[in-house]
């Protein structure tokens, strides 16, 4: 991952480690999981959303929200980047693995 991701994460581990009088990141630990999986779907939301339009800036800054809150996320739940890192690099070493559409579900 980029070093910027790297250093952002790591700002994310020291205040949920050490805290900081008007820090976000701070007030999201503080409020817990469910304030944590809240942002994450509305950021994943708002990615959506502007991702049907054509203001590339746009798109660009919600992605970035939902970076920052899905790196709170893993820092809850004490995933690291290395963690995600070594999926992914599994997941590349896959070939020829799709399996198709999902089957259509009729009745919800």
């Amino acid at each position: 991952m980029s070093n910027e991701i790297q250093n952002l994460y790591k700002i994310i581990l020291d205040r949920k480690n050490n805290g900081e009088e008007g820090s976000y990141t701070n007030y999201l630990f503080e409020k817990g999981i469910d304030k944590i999986l809240k942002k994450v779907g509305e950021e994943c939301t708002e990615v959506i959303i502007s991702s049907k339009g054509i203001n590339n800036e746009e798109q660009v800054n919600e992605i970035c929200d939902l970076t920052y809150h899905l790196l709170v996320l893993m820092a809850e739940l004490n995933i690291s980047i290395e963690d995600v890192e070594l999926e992914l690099k599994k997941r590349s070493e896959k070939i020829n693995n799709f399996k198709g559409e999902r089957k259509h579900i009729d009745n919800v």
